[in-house]
């Protein structure tokens, strides 16, 4: 590899966080970029950051300097205006990149109100906004669809110079560049010819990119299809929307100075600007929220935050003490241990507030007759969640085991998921958001995709094969969650027959590339953000219909020290709820849930019998087998059941051993 070959690295590069766009999945493009010998690389999805945090740690254990950017569209009017007017284009594009801290902050904050401000069709920002946060943003120019190459293309160099010159004066002296490709199209050889003569009058050093949006030229095709499913379109149409080349792939160095050969610095000036990027993205810390009493939380790092993170260890210590009183009146033997054990850890760990926080927000909703579920998940082994009120069930009297819900050799988040009445959930959200600020409590964002059924069934659409076909093969896929195609081919004779009939040839080819992309976004069902300073500071947001929700996904935010908790709705409680005010309507008898006796004989009669309908957990055909065939006489059985219907214990057959021995 020459010299200047060796200087190149990607700036310009797409994954599958560019939803039905780009065909990358972030470790497979940062493993060809070490394996091409680069030493930087660059992620530039359109319009968002959703894969921001995962790029860097992977670069970062790959050996590779990561550049945290963004393809953003840019109106040329206001990000407000919903219409077209006067012939206007809508958006151009335009290539951000975060040299240091301040410009990833400025990145969240822009691609946040991209959505949030922004949206229409895309999510927009102007020069307004731009010109707010472009601090410590590198930029360049982009590719067909910037403003400047579209001004170029069409002839109109004052244009071009005009809009170049607004690009200079927003951004750091030595901060903007211009940017050419070259793919083989015609348009872009015009560009390539025409932006010297403006580079140079200006300037701005130029740099080459290739627009990557696939791996290799051998995922042309399936990026095409990817596009069809995304526009609905089919891959004989002629209105498809299509790249008409297939070199738009993660090039090595030596290719990029075949075509730019007669342009060396425009290579080695990618060098150039990844020797700027000086950016570490911090995942040591914890943005934990204060817990306050009043109306307005504290500024994260103000005397009021501190004051009340000192009255907050008296208020947390006085709340369990009370609850212990009121639950052992008579306290068993080692309760007391257990109390101090977990308070010590808790303590020593930062988590006071986070368990007051908690405790506030089930305080709200029982007080505001929203019920709240007993307990779920490894928090129900929390003695000091018992006394808070948090969960409902005695972790003594069932030998449940605090490790499991916080360890001091282990620093994580605690992790306290809490059903609500399906009816109630959203007012407790409104509450926090209220009590907290809308701008530090929001949800969360998650990603479908392309599964293997989904896959088979969204790519035989495409290339057009019956309906009736394809949902023979999709249905020849086993029901087991997470199964990839190859293990389903595997595994079913009949499907493995298929990939060698001609007709579906080019159908497991192409799913097979596709497969396990990101389809879509949408809101997690339960997961709700809470900081302790505007999240728009940490993170950026986006948008899911009227939803915000923040760009990382659950693990992300875990992983970069924001709390989550999880606000579950839960049907049943509404079920039961409403079960009860029917019983004390039609009988006058008032049901106390949590006193239910646990030794009732027609209760156990049904369970034996498998008849759970409507029963939370209890009701899948498997589950009514298993019950049928363990027939539970006393709770600790059921506790058994629910225990063995999991894969691990189904898929080595331990519940029928245990059904057998019992």
């Amino acid at each position: 590899m020459s010299k200047v070959a060796d200087r190149f690295c990607h700036l310009h590069v797409h994954s599958h966080f560019s939803l039905l766009d780009g065909v990358n999945t972030i470790p497979n493009m940062v493993r060809l970029a070490k394996d091409q010998g680069m030493k930087a690389l660059a992620l530039t999805d359109h319009g968002n950051m959703y894969g921001a945090v995962e790029f860097h740690q992977t670069c970062r254990q790959e050996g590779i300097k990561p550049i945290i950017g963004m393809e953003a569209y840019i109106t040329d009017g206001s990000r407000h205006d919903r219409k077209k007017e006067g012939g206007r284009q809508p958006h151009f594009h335009l290539v951000l990149l975060a040299k240091n801290e301040a410009g990833y902050r400025n990145l969240c904050k822009l691609s946040s109100l991209a959505y949030v401000e922004g949206f229409y069709y895309k999510p927009r920002i102007d020069h307004e906004i731009l010109q707010a946060h472009s601090e410590g943003l590198i930029a360049t120019s982009a590719c067909l669809a910037g403003e400047i190459n579209r001004a170029l293309l069409h002839g109109d160099s004052e244009k071009a110079e005009i809009c170049a010159r607004r690009y200079i004066d927003i951004f750091e002296p030595g901060h903007f560049f211009m940017e050419v490709q070259d793919h083989g199209l015609s348009e872009q050889k015009r560009i390539v010819e025409r932006a010297p003569d403006l580079a140079q009058k200006l300037g701005v050093p130029i740099i080459a990119t290739n627009d990557v949006h696939y791996l290799t030229r051998q995922h042309a095709r399936a990026q095409e299809v990817h596009l069809c499913i995304n526009t609905g379109k089919q891959i004989d149409d002629d209105d498809r929307m299509t790249f008409e080349s297939k070199e738009f792939y993660f090039k090595t160095g030596a290719e990029m100075e075949q075509i730019f050969g007669d342009y060396p610095e425009y290579l080695s000036n990618t060098d150039e600007i990844a020797a700027m990027v000086d950016f570490e993205l911090e995942t040591d810390k914890m943005f934990l929220p204060v817990y306050f009493e009043g109306n307005k939380a504290p500024d994260f790092d103000s005397a009021s935050a501190k004051v009340a993170e000192d009255e907050n260890l008296s208020r947390f210590r006085d709340l369990v003490e009370e609850g212990f009183a009121r639950l052992y009146p008579d306290p068993p033997e080692g309760a007391r241990e257990r109390l101090e054990y977990e308070i010590d850890i808790i303590t020593s760990m930062g988590f006071v507030s986070y368990f007051l926080i908690t405790w506030d927000f089930c305080r709200y909703a029982r007080d505001h007759k929203i019920p709240v579920g007993p307990g779920r998940g490894s928090a129900v082994g929390s003695i000091v969640s018992y006394c808070l009120s948090i969960t409902t069930l005695c972790p003594l009297k069932y030998d449940l085991i605090f490790e499991r819900f916080l360890n001091s050799d282990r620093i994580s988040m605690p992790d306290i998921d809490i059903d609500f009445c399906v009816d109630g959930r959203e007012k407790v959200i409104e509450y926090v958001q209220e009590k907290y600020g809308k701008d530090r409590v929001c949800q969360i964002v998650t990603f479908g995709t392309m599964a293997a059924k989904a896959v088979l069934r969204d790519v035989g659409r495409v290339l057009n094969i019956p309906l009736s076909e394809i949902n023979v093969l999709a249905k020849k896929v086993p029901d087991q969650p997470g199964i990839k195609l190859q293990e389903a081919i595997a595994a079913e004779p009949d499907l493995a027959k298929a990939t060698r009939d001609p007709r579906y040839l080019e159908l497991f080819e192409v799913a097979q590339k596709l497969e396990g992309l990101n389809r879509h976004c949408s809101t997690h069902a339960a997961g709700v953000v809470i900081a302790d300073r505007p999240l728009t500071e940490l993170i950026p947001l986006s948008r899911n219909g009227e939803d915000v929700v923040t760009q990382f996904p659950m693990e992300i935010l875990e992983k970069i020290g924001l709390l989550k908790v999880d606000f579950l709705g839960l049907r049943y409680l509404t079920i039961l709820d409403r079960a009860v005010d029917l019983v004390e309507q039609s009988t006058g008898l008032k049901l106390d849930l949590e006193n239910l006796p646990l030794d009732d004989k027609a209760t156990y009669q049904l369970l034996c019998q498998g008849e759970t309908h409507g029963i939370f957990q209890l009701e899948s055909s498997g589950m009514r087998e298993l019950l049928r065939n363990l027939k539970p006489d006393c709770f600790e059985d059921i506790i058994a059941v629910l225990a063995l219907y999991r894969p691990g214990p189904l898929g080595s057959g331990m519940h029928h051993l245990y059904c057998d021995r019992k």
